[in-house]
């Protein structure tokens, strides 16, 4: 790693406290305090070192400072950063281009962050119910699913089930309708002739990373084809070869109307997101109808292109699946020592411990003591989902540490 900043004249300790009175608690992170990072590793401002289990929800699927992300943010930092979408710059189309080919939808709407992809998806299955379907105005709905994690805007929040996000935000957006999770029969009762889209993560992250029955995508997608409708994938923290697969909703051989990435798009280096669909779609949207100054600007276009071409490779989404089978079979060596349960799909797991053994975020801070990075979720589950680049060593010592805290030796 390279040589420690100035900020390591001042203790984790220090810089933490520094925080308290400027911050506004909108998070409650873990104690330690990142200075420097390379590869799947993270360095605090002591010099202690981590390994990193987390990748940023899924933004740093290619690890810290991926050297082709890296590069292609430097060369385009000496050309071009922003022009907003007043004028043209050479990098956008090239990315859009990609991406669609990558996804194999048709036209891209590029935005900044998942929350931004998720307010646009709306917009434009809105606009289409009015537009296409011939709904009447003002009378489109969504069906969601509960336990669902679509981003914390107000109206985002106005469809979760989550009162931590909800509680104190209202008055809430109407026209959405929350159904459960993996219950095709709720979702076929929920939608009628006013429904523009149904809109669901195929594996629920910040529930604990719930997958859905075999066959719940095929038959949300047979539904929606049925009813005439939008098929709405939110594929911000599963997309992009996490699961083992460029998409989640490739393991259903599915393919939505409309995708929302983000997050890897970014490549851990800029706030990228999209909404990717068939033009019949997202040619509903006409000049000022919508829009971001800067969403698509050249710089995050050079990294999304980049992160295109890692993707096309299938190196990353290769291994993901071969890793997984590590991952899993290690975790099922823990059930009934610690774990109670888990779940996983390619290197992403949520991990049930046993409460007796403590809170997911005492399992976290443990972990941490350990030289390991993971983040809890409800209760007493941890999320796995360390960058795709991990090798299989380092991901055995991260499993190992796993079993030493829950065995209470750490």
């Amino acid at each position: 790693m390279t040589a420690p900043t100035l900020s390591a004249a001042r203790s984790s300790a220090e810089l933490i406290r520094a925080e308290e009175p400027v911050l506004a608690h909108n998070y409650h992170p873990l104690p330690v305090v990142v200075a420097r990072a390379e590869g799947t590793w993270v360095e605090d401002v002591e010099g202690r070192r981590y390994l990193d289990m987390l990748a940023g929800y899924s933004a740093l699927n290619f690890g810290h400072r991926h050297p082709a992300l890296i590069e292609a943010a430097h060369h385009q930092l000496d050309q071009l950063t922003l022009t907003s979408r007043a004028f043209h710059n050479d990098r956008l189309a090239g990315f859009a281009e990609a991406l669609a080919e990558l996804t194999g939808q048709e036209m891209v709407l590029p935005m900044n962050t998942g929350a931004e992809a998720v307010e646009s998806g709306v917009k434009v299955a809105r606009k289409w119910a009015y537009e296409v379907k011939g709904v009447p105005a003002d009378r489109a709905t969504i069906v969601v699913a509960a336990g669902n994690f679509h981003g914390r805007t107000t109206t985002i929040v106005s469809f979760s089930t989550d009162e931590s996000a909800r509680a104190g935000f209202g008055p809430f957006t109407p026209g959405f309708r929350i159904v459960p999770y993996n219950d095709l029969g709720a979702l076929e009762a929920a939608v009628d002739e006013t429904t523009a889209a149904v809109l669901i993560e195929p594996i629920q992250g910040e529930a604990g990373v719930i997958i859905p029955d075999d066959g719940y995508l095929r038959g949300v997608r047979a539904l929606t084809d049925r009813a005439g409708c939008l098929f709405i994938a939110d594929e911000i923290q599963s997309g992009l070869g996490r699961t083992g697969t460029t998409l989640a909703v490739e393991h259903e051989s599915v393919v939505p109307d409309v995708l929302l990435l983000g997050k890897a798009l970014g490549g851990g280096i800029v706030p990228v997101s999209a909404v990717v669909a068939r033009r019949e779609v997202l040619g509903v949207l006409g000049p000022g109808e919508h829009g971001s100054t800067f969403g698509g600007n050249p710089l995050a276009a050079a990294v999304g292109s980049a992160v295109v071409d890692l993707l096309r490779t299938g190196e990353f989404q290769r291994r993901a699946a071969e890793l997984g089978v590590v991952l899993r079979d290690s975790l099922k060596a823990l059930v009934g020592r610690g774990v109670v349960g888990f779940r996983s799909r390619g290197l992403w797991a949520g991990v049930d411990v046993d409460p007796a053994i403590g809170t997911g975020r005492e399992i976290s801070e443990r972990l941490m003591r350990e030289g390991v990075l993971v983040k809890d979720t409800h209760g007493s589950t941890i999320r796995l989902a360390p960058p795709l680049t991990i090798t299989e060593e380092e991901l055995r010592g991260a499993l190992g540490s796993v079993e030493k805290v829950l065995s209470g030796i750490g």
